[in-house]
């Protein structure tokens, strides 16, 4: 027995005052709607209907689950209705992950932009430059740059992230400017990432990747910032974190025609077919932001 499917029709046949015109309501025929409930009553083991010929009415039994049966649906529709308005119109806490200095730049004015368009929205932006699983944390969107790893989450491309090579004046007075990819072996490198033995640069135009020795590694672009301001050596950092200093002449992009290869900004997200409209919207919201430009 569909026990929800029968209380509905028990519902519909108390309400209608009968079984044809309840069954007509509920696109059932007569004799379907009458097993329905005869076999409610059974489950129950009291009988909700007094049936005759020429009427129905209910039982003192009857009466009481009748309360109770529409209080219970009630609160069912408005369960469906409250969840569709969350597939329409974005609302509850919407919880997102981006790295730091792309979230300060970047993902914390979208965010701003995207609630003055939703204001019953709440957000949660957590920002940090470890590798969130965000599964166990709970982020309905991470914003990643770089290559993906397989991975049974979602992922939407938003932009590519514009790379240079920069260093200060100062550094270039006194260890002067390289020429060529294979100068970078000779200079103090600061690397974005964790601290290995071999590392790597991927720049245009290079017949292959270029070992660099670093002096600095870190997994924060303005930590790196602020060391090749210091003028401790050769920066390969996103363009944005220091497009200021470069127009006031305190930075200098390097290797004209080789430089680094543009990397990849990512939404991920859950795999469903029903994707939250909180979730969707953002994503949307983000790939027209960043539509044409590199961050």
């Amino acid at each position: 027995m569909d026990k929800l499917a029968a209380i509905r029709a028990f519902v519909s046949v108390a309400e209608e005052g009968g079984f044809s015109a309840a069954a007509q309501e509920l696109g059932l025929s007569k004799s379907a709607a009458s097993r329905q409930i005869a076999a409610l009553e059974e489950a129950l083991g009291a009988q909700l209907l007094k049936r005759s010929t020429r009427s129905v009415r209910l039982t003192d039994s009857g009466y009481a689950y009748l309360e109770r049966c529409r209080a219970l649906l009630a609160d069912l529709d408005e369960a469906d209705r409250a969840v569709a308005a969350l597939q329409n119109e974005p609302k509850g806490l919407l919880k997102i992950n981006a790295p730091m200095s792309f979230g300060v730049s970047h993902a914390a004015p979208a965010v701003a932009a995207f609630m003055a368009r939703y204001p019953e929205l709440q957000v949660a932006l957590i920002l940090n430059d470890r590798f969130v699983d965000p599964y166990d944390e709970g982020f309905d969107v991470t914003l990643r740059i770089g290559t993906l790893e397989d991975s049974s989450l979602a992922a939407r491309k938003l932009a590519q992230i514009e790379m240079g090579l920069y260093a200060s004046p100062a550094y270039i007075e006194k260890h002067g400017r390289p020429r060529g990819p294979d100068d970078l072996k000779s200079h103090a490198a600061l690397h974005y990432g964790k601290p290995s033995a071999q590392s790597e640069w991927a720049l245009r135009g290079a017949r292959s990747s270029v070992s660099i020795r670093y002096r600095l590694c870190s997994n924060n672009g303005d930590a790196l910032r602020v060391a090749v301001l210091a003028g401790l050596g050769i920066a390969l950092i996103p363009a944005f974190l220091v497009r200021d200093e470069l127009h006031k002449g305190r930075l200098v992009a390097l290797l004209d025609g080789f430089e680094p290869k543009p990397i990849d900004l990512y939404a991920i997200y859950p795999p469903t077919r029903f994707l939250a409209a909180k979730v969707r919207l953002f994503i949307d919201f983000l790939v027209e932001r960043f539509a044409g430009s590199r961050p």
